[in-house]
C-alpha cells in the first residue's frame, strides 16, 4: 500500500495527517478476521517463526497494544517473481516528517508532529515456507501509553463487522453519526471498549457514501425501482431522461399507496418541499386523509424544476398510476405553474388554494395598511373566518375595501377575483375531508425530514421513503387494532351514539360524539316553511346570535345546515343533530349521513387492477433474514450467559469452538447460499429485461435551483421590521455587549493576572512574564516550539502539555 493511497482511505481526525502506512482496517472492501490462529509466545524475539504473515502481524500488534504503542508497515521486499519475501513492522512514530509536508502551506493550522525517529522495529524474512524474525528492537525514544489509552491509537482502532452492521442499521434509520457513537459506547460498556472513535464512524459512513457515488446514484435508484417492481407488480415508477442521459423528473408509488387512493382519494393535497436530497430537487408528495384521520400517501415525485411542463407531466403520470380516477378536490399552494397544470390535466376537479399560504401573503403585500391601521388585521380575519354565507362575506369585504381605501389595490383585486378558490364561505359546500390548507402535505414533509436531510442521495432517499411509509402504515394498523379491540366511553343515552361507536373508526366517532353532546346546548325554533321544507333557526341557549338555519325534510329525514359541516367534513353537525333530538330521531343514524370513508370497513372493497403489497417474493435464503433470525436467538443466549461467571465462561468457550467450526465449513455453506442467490439474481435480471426501458446507464441529475424571491427584494412584514431587543451585560449593566466580552471585566481580569506569580518563576524571567511568552525550549529528538510574542496574556496558568511539563521538571 502506498502512502498516497493510504491517505485517501484512512481519513483520520485531521485531514492533513501524515501519510503513515498503517493498515486500513476500516476499509469497506477488506474483510475483518477477529480471531487469529497464532498460539505462540506473547512477546516477539529474534529467530521466532510464524506459519503465516498474518500470525506475525497479530503477534506484534498484540504486543504493541500491551506495551503502549501502535505499528505500521515500513518496507517490504519482493523476489524476482514479485512474491513477498521480506517485510518490516515499525513503531508508528518511526522516521520524520517528509520535507514536502514541511513546505506545504496549510489553510488551517499545521498538523502536529507525530514521527520523532523511534527505532523500534520487527523485521521478518521468508525462509522456505515460514516467516522468521530477523531483526527486533524493543526500545522506544518516547513515552509509552497505558493499555487503556492504547485503544485510541489509529493502529489499534477498528470498526468490526458487527459494528458496521449496527452502524448501517442506525444510519438507514436516520440516526446521525454523532449519536451512533453513543449507541456503540452503550453496547460496548464504555467509550474505551468500543475499539474506535466517532471519527472512525464518520469515515466509515462517508466512505460508504462515496462508494455509492462511484457506482452511480441515479442508476442505483433505478435498480432499486426494478427490484421493488420484481417483488411486487403493484409498484409503479416513471423517470424522464434528458438528452445527456441524466435523470430528470421521477415519480413512484407502491401498491399500498395506489390502493389507499381508491379508498380515500376524493381529496388530495400536494405541495413541493426542499432540503430532502443533495441535488436540491423539490420533493412533491401526494397526500390525503384516511379513515383514522391520519395523513396517507398517494405517491410522490422528485422534480428537476417547478415549471408548468414538469407539473403537467407529473399529474398525467400520477393519474395514470391511479387507474385514471381523478379526485373530486385538490388543494395546492398558490403557484401559477401548479394552477396551469391542474387546469389542463384535471379540468373538472375543484381546485382549492391553501388558505394559510394566502393569509401569509397578506401582511407582505399590505404592509402599509398594517402599519397605518392597527384594526385592519382583526377586521380582515373576521371577514375570512367568521362569515358563514357568501352574502355575509361579500358585505364585509366591501366594507373593508371602502374603510381602508383598498379599492385601487391591484393585488387585492386579483385575490378577490379568485375568491371561489380560497374563501371558506365559498367552499363550505365542497367536501374537503376537513382540510382547508396543505397542512397534511406540510406535516408529511416534516415527517419525511426526520428520515432524510439536504445531503441525502436519491438512492438513499427512495429507501428512506419506503421506511417512512412503513412507519405510517404501521400507525394505521395500530389504530385499526385499537378500534376493533376496545369500546369508547359513551356520553349520552341515545341509541344513535351506540350505533355510531360500532360503525365509525375511533377518531371519527369522537368527532361525532362531540357534535352529539354539544347539540344539547342548542335550542331550535321553527322559523318558516318553503316548498315542503321546514326551516329551523338554531342558537345556543340564552343567546340570539349567532344563529344557524337548518332546512329539514321530514319524509326523507334529510337536513341541511348553513354551517355545511357535513358537506365539508362528512360528519353531522350539532345543529342538525339538535333537530333530530327535537323530532326524536335518535335511534339510528340515517344511512345517507354515514360516509363509508370514515367507517371501520372503509377498506373492505377489493381493488381490481392493483396487486396487493402484502404478497411479496421473499427469498428464503436471504442473508438478511438469516442474520436477523440468528441475532434474535443469540440475544436470548446472551441474556442467560451473563447471569453468572460460570455461564459466561462456558458460553465464551463454546462460541470460540463454534466459530472455528463455522470457519472450516464456510466454503460448503456458502456454495448453497450462492447457488440460491445466483438463481434469484438471474430471475431479477430476467425481470429487469422485461421492465427496463433504458439501454444505458442513468446519469445523476443536475443540481436544481429552487423557487423563491430573495429576501432582499421582497416587502417585509411589519413584525420583521420591529427592532430586536438588545442584550444587557450582567456585569456592567450596559447594552451592546455581554459578560464574555465586557471591557471593564477584561481590564479587571488583566490586572489580577499581572499580580499573580507562577509556580515556575525560576524558569521565566520578568521580561518574559510581562510579554507573556514562553522561553524557547529544546526537546530531545524534536523540533523547537515558541509562543508568539504578540499573544495577549489572560491567565498565567498556561497549558503547555504533559511533555512540556516534563521538560521543565528535567531542566
Amino acid at each position: 500500500m502506498s502512502p498516497n493511497s493510504h491517505a485517501e482511505n484512512e481519513m483520520v481526525e485531521d485531514r492533513h495527517a501524515e501519510n503513515e502506512m498503517v493498515e486500513d482496517q476500516n476499509d469497506l472492501k477488506q474483510p475483518i478476521v477477529r480471531l487469529s490462529s497464532f498460539n505462540g509466545p506473547r512477546e516477539p524475539c529474534l529467530s521466532m517463526e510464524f506459519d503465516e504473515l498474518e500470525d506475525a502481524h497479530a503477534c506484534y500488534n498484540a504486543y504493541a497494544r500491551r506495551i503502549g504503542f501502535s505499528i505500521r508497515k515500513n518496507h517490504s521486499r519482493l523476489s524476482k517473481d514479485k512474491s513477498l519475501i521480506g517485510i518490516e513492522y515499525v513503531c508508528s512514530r518511526e522516521g520524520f516528517r517528509h520535507q514536502s509536508c514541511q513546505k506545504k502551506i496549510y489553510t488551517n493550522s499545521e498538523p502536529a508532529e507525530t514521527r520523532i525517529g523511534c527505532k523500534a522495529i520487527m523485521g521478518l524474512k521468508k525462509v522456505e515456507l515460514k516467516w522468521t524474525v530477523c531483526k527486533f528492537i524493543s526500545e522506544h525514544n518516547h513515552e509509552l501509553l497505558s493499555p487503556r489509552s492504547t485503544s485510541l491509537l489509529r493502529g489499534h482502532r477498528v470498526v468490526t463487522r458487527a459494528q458496521k452492521n449496527l452502524i448501517d442499521t442506525l444510519n438507514e434509520s436516520g440516526v446521525p453519526p454523532r449519536k451512533i457513537m453513543s449507541v456503540l459506547s452503550k453496547e460496548s460498556g464504555g467509550d474505551y471498549n468500543v475499539g474506535c472513535i466517532s471519527k472512525d464512524v464518520e469515515n466509515y459512513v462517508s466512505n460508504k457514501r462515496r462508494f455509492r457515488f462511484e457506482e452511480g446514484d441515479a442508476q442505483k435508484m433505478y435498480n432499486y425501482f426494478l427490484e421493488r417492481q420484481s417483488q411486487n407488480p403493484g409498484f409503479v415508477y416513471a423517470i424522464q431522461v434528458d438528452e445527456n442521459g441524466c435523470m430528470g423528473n421521477c415519480f413512484w408509488a407502491d401498491a399500498r399507496s395506489r390502493a389507499a387512493y381508491q379508498y380515500f382519494g376524493d381529496v388530495v393535497t400536494f405541495d413541493a418541499t426542499y432540503l430532502t436530497n443533495c441535488y436540491k430537487m423539490p420533493f412533491v408528495p401526494f397526500t390525503g386523509v384516511n379513515h383514522h384521520h391520519q395523513s396517507v400517501m398517494f405517491g410522490c415525485a422528485l422534480l428537476v424544476n417547478e415549471t408548468a411542463e414538469s407539473y403537467t407531466w407529473l399529474l398525467k403520470t400520477w393519474l395514470e398510476a391511479m387507474l385514471g380516477r381523478a379526485p373530486s378536490t385538490i388543494i395546492t399552494d398558490d403557484d401559477k405553474a401548479m394552477g396551469k397544470a391542474i387546469a389542463e390535466v384535471l379540468p373538472n376537479v375543484t381546485h382549492r388554494l391553501c388558505l394559510w399560504h394566502i393569509l401569509q401573503k397578506v401582511p407582505e403585500h399590505l404592509a402599509h395598511i398594517y402599519n397605518k391601521y392597527p384594526s385592519f388585521q382583526r377586521d380582515f380575519q373576521h371577514c375570512i373566518h367568521s362569515t358563514i354565507t357568501i352574502e355575509e362575506f361579500e358585505t364585509e369585504w366591501s366594507e373593508i375595501v371602502g374603510k381602508y381605501e383598498l379599492v385601487e389595490n391591484d393585488w387585492l383585486k386579483k385575490l378577490y377575483m379568485r375568491r371561489e378558490k380560497w374563501v371558506p364561505a365559498y367552499l363550505r359546500t365542497t367536501f374537503c375531508a376537513g382540510m382547508s390548507t396543505t397542512q397534511r402535505s406540510e406535516s408529511m414533509n416534516k415527517f419525511f425530514k426526520d428520515y432524510v436531510r439536504s445531503s441525502t442521495m436519491v438512492s438513499e432517499f427512495v429507501y428512506h421513503y419506503e421506511k417512512a411509509l412503513d412507519a405510517r402504515y404501521f400507525k394505521e394498523k395500530q389504530k385499526d387494532v385499537k378500534t376493533k379491540t376496545s369500546r369508547p366511553i359513551l356520553k349520552t343515552c341515545y341509541k344513535m351514539e351506540v350505533e355510531a361507536a360500532k360503525v365509525y373508526t375511533r377518531e371519527s366517532f369522537l368527532m361525532f360524539q362531540e357534535e352529539l353532546f354539544n347539540s344539547q346546548n342548542f335550542k331550535s325554533s321553527k322559523h318558516r316553511e318553503e316548498g315542503g321544507m321546514k326551516i329551523y333557526r338554531v342558537t345556543l341557549h340564552g343567546r340570539e346570535s349567532p344563529f344557524y338555519e337548518v332546512s329539514f325534510e321530514v319524509l326523507e329525514k334529510k337536513a341541511t345546515c348553513t354551517c355545511h359541516k357535513f358537506e365539508f367534513v362528512g360528519i353531522l353537525c350539532a345543529h342538525i343533530l339538535q333537530i333530530f333530538l327535537k323530532k326524536s330521531l335518535v335511534d339510528t343514524i340515517p344511512q345517507h349521513y354515514v360516509l363509508e370513508r370514515w367507517t371501520i370497513n372503509a377498506k373492505s372493497r377489493i381493488i381490481h387492477g392493483i396487486s396487493s403489497d402484502d404478497i411479496q417474493v421473499e427469498t428464503q435464503n436471504s442473508s438478511t433474514l438469516m442474520r436477523n433470525s440468528l441475532m434474535l436467538q443469540f440475544y436470548e443466549v446472551v441474556e442467560v450467559g451473563c447471569q453468572s461467571k460460570r455461564k459466561y465462561e462456558h458460553l465464551g468457550i463454546g462460541l470460540q469452538k463454534l466459530h472455528r467450526e463455522l470457519l472450516i465449513m464456510d466454503d460448503g455453506s456458502d456454495k448453497d447460499i450462492n447457488d440460491a442467490n445466483e438463481g434469484s439474481a438471474e430471475d431479477l435480471v430476467l425481470n429487469n429485461q422485461v421492465l427496463s426501458n433504458l439501454t444505458f446507464t442513468l446519469q445523476d441529475p443536475l443540481h436544481v435551483r429552487c423557487k423563491g424571491a430573495p429576501k432582499s427584494v421582497r416587502q417585509k412584514n411589519p413584525k420583521e421590521k420591529q427592532a430586536m431587543t438588545k442584550r444587557t451585560c450582567s456585569i456592567c449593566k450596559k447594552t451592546g455587549h455581554v459578560r464574555t466580552n465586557c471591557p471593564s471585566h477584561k481590564q479587571t481580569r488583566n490586572i489580577v493576572n499581572t499580580n499573580m506569580r507562577p509556580a515556575y518563576l525560576g524558569l521565566i524571567d520578568e521580561q518574559s512574564l510581562v510579554k507573556c511568552s514562553l522561553p524557547t525550549m529544546e526537546y530531545p529528538s524534536a523540533n523547537t516550539f515558541a509562543m508568539s510574542q504578540d499573544s495577549v496574556c489572560l491567565s498565567t496558568t498556561i497549558d503547555i502539555g504533559a511533555d512540556n511539563i516534563n521538560a521543565y521538571e528535567n531542566a
